[in-house]
């Protein structure tokens, strides 16, 4: 089965909201960008998603210049392409879907900033979509919401995805599964 990654909103916007020193993991794109290189290794597909807010005059805005990958992250390569969303999922206000299927995918590998909404809500969509889920938990951050750490929000994240909608997984998991077997 084909197999996409698909990387969500690792972004120099989040770094400079007033939340980002609250972040759970300001180190997102070290784990991201393992992913990355191994979907790479394997002919995945690869889709970058940026999130927009045109006209807002918020780092979203991509006026402003803020809509781009974090600096450290692996670049998309060439070929790969890259979507600017402007909901919460990345298939409604984007073609994800339609490059998906002309792909031939069937199982897609979900990373990504905001755990609990842009991540999650991909997710679900790719579940109901009829996608084979896999959502790295290590691979995704968020920060404290509604009283909620950003651990609690990841762990809640997780229960209810589990087993529902997606597969939880770590990178670690994941690449230890794509290294050849040695016995």
């Amino acid at each position: 089965m084909k197999r996409a990654l698909i990387v969500i909103d690792v972004q120099e916007s989040f770094r400079v909201a007033p939340f980002w020193d609250d972040m759970g993991n300001q180190q997102i794109a070290e784990p991201v960008n393992a992913l990355v290189r191994a979907a790479r290794a394997a002919g995945d597909l690869v889709v970058w998603v940026l999130h927009t807010a045109p006209g807002s005059g918020t780092s979203f805005d991509p006026e402003l210049g803020r809509v781009r990958f974090l600096d450290e992250l692996e670049q998309p390569a060439d070929g790969e392409p890259v979507l600017h969303k402007t909901v919460h999922n990345a298939f409604t206000t984007t073609n994800l879907q339609h490059l998906l299927t002309r792909a031939g995918v069937g199982e897609v590998w979900l990373c990504g900033i905001r755990t609990e909404q842009c991540v999650e809500t991909t997710t679900r969509l790719a579940s109901d979509l009829g996608y084979q889920a896999v959502f790295v938990t290590d691979a995704t951050t968020t920060n404290p919401v509604g009283g909620l750490s950003a651990e609690q929000i990841i762990e809640r994240t997780e229960a209810a995805l589990r087993d529902r909608f997606a597969r939880i997984a770590t990178v670690a998991e994941l690449t230890a599964e794509r290294e050849p077997s040695t016995a």
